[in-house]
């Protein structure tokens, strides 16, 4: 005999990762089907963003992804300077890669963390988090602020690398190289962590293409699509790294797929250290006593691979000194539209895992 009961999951609840609403329709303890409502944060940002100057809507930016702000700002910039015409420094753009590998680190310890905390895992949460703050404390040395930075500027960077940014961020990289190894470990090694999420979660290639989905859960469904490999932008063309891609489509996948795309965000961080030129840090024609005046007319559409995925930025501009029209693509707003695929016929407590595996960040979902 079925038992229907509609349970809600939210949307205030630790295990949605921010303000959604899953409303889930079960037979006993199986997923029959899930209902997503999102818009409990109600940010209507790219609305503000029209009714400001070009640089004052950054701070905008910072907060959509707030664990990944540095990949943000680097897509809102970078169609406001291609709108403008505006050319970056070489120094500026290498130095922006640096910050948007520690920004996708950063963002990564918070999803990894939370993943096993999600199962009832307590330490490798402490861990990761140890290891985000040793990030959050460059930042500060960079930017003055720890997770809303404000550090990417119309032209290039805020403040220069100094030789203290610089051997910070090198002997963070070091000791990085066996912590992750470690926390890894703690989880893979539990048995419990291969029973919820091996064969858990199962999201099909074509199903991933139709929703848009991008990012780490695309590649674990065996689709190697990257924007820094597939539209390279800043200097990714000249770094060496790899896309890593999964078969198994599963809860399992996506995390091993994270996982080995920080040992590449590594790997890209120490070929940027050594490549990074003397030079300005800025355009002198962005100079802080006339950002306000900056204008910019016609359409522009540019993204970048955040930790989340494709995130794009569309800007229309009719030559004022605001944007006429704003409007970012938001991977977490994909990505969380396919949860009710991946979840029909699981358990509840399966239902938590995946959530914890799409790793969602609701302040770019309700933009």
């Amino acid at each position: 005999m079925s038992h229907w009961i509609e349970l809600n999951v939210g949307p205030v609840h630790p295990s949605t990762h921010g303000i959604y609403r899953f409303r889930v329709k079960l037979n006993e303890e199986t997923v029959e089907d899930v209902d997503i409502t999102i818009g409990y944060l109600h940010r209507n940002a790219e609305k503000i963003c029209e009714l400001s100057y070009f640089v004052n809507n950054i701070i905008y930016f910072d907060r959509m992804d707030y664990i990944d702000a540095m990949n943000m700002e680097l897509a809102y910039l970078r169609a406001v300077e291609t709108l403008m015409d505006m050319e970056v420094p070489e120094r500026a753009q290498w130095i922006r890669m640096i910050m948007a590998e520690l920004s996708r680190i950063a963002a990564r310890m918070v999803g990894i963390g939370a993943v096993g905390l999600d199962l009832g895992m307590l330490t490798p949460f402490f861990h990761t988090f140890h290891e985000r703050e040793k990030i959050q404390k460059i930042f500060t040395e960079a930017s003055g602020g720890r997770q809303e930075v404000n550090y990417m500027s119309i032209g290039g960077v805020y403040q220069d690398f100094n030789e203290k940014i610089i051997n910070e961020i090198r002997e963070f990289i070091s000791q990085f190289k066996g912590k992750l190894e470690e926390m890894v470990k703690m989880l893979l090694d539990s048995e419990i962590f291969w029973q919820r999420n091996e064969g858990i979660g199962i999201l099909e290639p074509e199903v991933a293409l139709d929703y848009g989905v991008t990012g780490p859960m695309l590649r674990a469904s065996g689709i190697g699509y990257d924007i820094r490999k597939d539209s390279p932008y800043l200097f990714y063309d000249k770094v060496d790294f790899e896309v890593p891609v999964a078969k198994t489509k599963d809860n399992l996948g996506r995390f091993l797929v994270k996982v080995e795309e920080l040992r590449q965000s590594i790997r890209i961080i120490e070929q940027c250290l050594a490549k990074l030129p003397d030079g300005p840090y800025f355009n002198p024609k962005a100079k802080k006593s006339a950002m306000l005046l900056l204008k910019g007319q016609g359409d522009v559409f540019t993204r970048v691979e955040s930790e989340s995925g494709e995130f794009g930025v569309f800007i229309r501009g009719d030559g004022g000194v605001k944007p006429y029209r704003v409007h970012a693509r938001s991977p977490s707003f994909k990505n969380l539209a396919v949860v009710p695929e991946m979840t029909r016929g699981v358990l509840i407590a399966d239902l938590i895992a995946t959530i914890a595996s799409v790793d969602a960040v609701a302040g770019e979902v309700d933009r």
